[in-house]
């Protein structure tokens, strides 16, 4: 009998496609019945924490979103070997939190704490870290447990030391992480001074300061040359770290200069007299919440800081990694590519870009440090309008200047210069989520562009 004189019978009948959806995980058995290969739900899935990410690298018209905040426990903090255990659902300022009460915290400081801890660790999770030591989040995870695109469940310990490196930073392309062990210290208190410099000035130090052990952000502002330095070391008398000054700086930087810049965007027409007024309170808000408020802190308070998920929310931004050994002259090329953009199109960002040094870290595979130091700049605005034009001329002026992208923090990115810069650790990726995820599961239409 044909299959066709089957189907016509109605004896049997073609299962109908599934429909896009949207799955809360409060537990890992609900992430395996989702990625059970006889589950009958649509595909491409892909697992979303917070949403931080710039590009749609966790986002599909089709297919299945697995949203994991609901996996939120912290299951152990191990005082004595320095570890912690944690749902990959986990709010990095949550565990920060937790884990200050037993004096410990995490290694290295990095931006975005609003971000969950699956997310920090499938995605780079950078910051101005101090030491050698200090790379992204992801390099002091010891431990992850997955759950595969064939819906199997997977423990990935330090033993199996390229399995791991290609884990950390994986997209969430070689399996969903729902559990993780990382490598913590005790609380160590570091200075924090501040610095106001031309871009001629910090042009002349950056590259100093990138070689020597300590840890710098900076705030940039090229229509005004202006930098805003802030330079952490540890010492002996670092003085005490308290959380509010960070978390007066957070609101500062994050919340309320977004929001004033969007209102004044809205009521002033002139573009001129607005830009003007923009960058006064921008300098106001940088003079006041550094250098009166925040002279000494660590890695536990400093995690009060950084953009929140919903803060990044309200502010447009894409992230490109430079060379440490060349900032100083990307620095400059970057105040004229911005005057040059905005003298040609009228656009301009009306938020500063913030930078900070990004040790050497071999230890994810598509780790963008991989070969050597880097200077991340996340150029960020409110202003939709003319956004995307920008982005993609600035992603031009990246590649001219060997700027390394992050595939959740970078806009524009093309995959032949992507190919580039990755090379052969790109490929050796590739084949790794080949057999993983043979049957391309968790491959978004974004991500295969780079990633097929």
């Amino acid at each position: 009998m044909s299959a066709a004189r089957l189907k016509n019978t109605g004896r049997y009948r073609a299962r109908p496609p599934a429909e896009p959806a949207e799955i809360s995980a409060n537990s890992i058995k609900t992430v395996l019945r989702t990625l059970d290969r006889d589950a009958h739900i649509a595909t491409p899935i892909r697992p979303q924490g917070a949403a931080t990410a710039s590009t749609d690298c966790n986002v599909s018209s089709s297919g299945t979103a697995i949203q994991l905040s609901g996996l939120d426990r912290i299951l152990n903090i191990d005082a004595y070997n320095h570890t912690v255990t944690a749902q990959a659902g986990v709010r990095l300022y949550a565990l920060a939190e937790a884990l200050a009460e037993h004096g410990l915290e995490l290694i290295g400081n990095h931006e975005m704490t609003g971000r969950t801890l699956g997310g920090a660790i499938a995605a780079p999770c950078l910051g101005a870290g101090i030491g050698r030591e200090a790379g992204s989040l992801g390099s002091h995870v010891i431990n992850l447990k997955i759950v595969t695109g064939a819906g199997k469940p997977m423990t990935v310990t330090s033993e199996q030391k390229n399995l791991l490196c290609a884990m950390r930073a994986s997209y969430g392309l070689l399996g969903v992480i729902v559990e993780a062990t990382l490598r913590v210290q005790p609380i160590s208190t570091f200075t924090a001074t501040h610095r106001r410099l031309s871009i001629e000035e910090f042009s002349k130090v950056v590259d100093r300061l990138s070689n020597g052990d300590v840890g710098f952000r900076f705030c940039l502002m090229p229509y005004r040359d202006r930098v805003y330095l802030d330079l952490r070391r540890y010492g002996p008398d670092s003085g005490s770290s308290y959380s509010a000054p960070w978390k007066i700086k957070d609101w500062g930087e994050s919340t309320v200069l977004p929001h004033v810049c969007k209102s004044l965007n809205r009521l002033l027409p002139i573009q001129s007299v607005r830009y003007r007024l923009i960058d006064s309170v921008t300098e106001a808000t940088q003079g006041i919440v550094n250098s009166r408020f925040v002279r000494a802190g660590s890695n536990a308070t400093a995690a009060t800081g950084g953009r929140t998920a919903s803060s990044t929310r309200r502010v447009l931004y894409s992230t490109w990694c430079f060379p440490a050994s060349d900032f100083s002259f990307v620095l400059k090329a970057y105040e004229q590519f911005c005057t040059e953009m905005y003298e040609r199109t009228g656009y301009r960002c009306d938020v500063p870009a913030i930078g900070y040094r990004v040790v050497k870290d071999a230890s994810a595979v598509l780790s963008p440090s991989f070969d050597e130091p880097m200077i991340a700049l996340q150029t960020a605005s409110t202003q939709q309008k003319g956004w995307d034009d920008f982005v993609i001329d600035l992603a031009d002026f990246a590649e001219h200047w060997a700027g390394v992208p992050i595939f959740s923090q970078t806009r524009s990115v093309r995959a032949e210069y992507a190919g580039q810069v990755y090379a052969d650790r790109l490929d050796f990726f590739r084949r790794i989520r080949r057999q993983l995820d043979p049957e391309d599961r968790l491959l978004t239409p974004f991500m295969a562009q780079y990633f097929q």
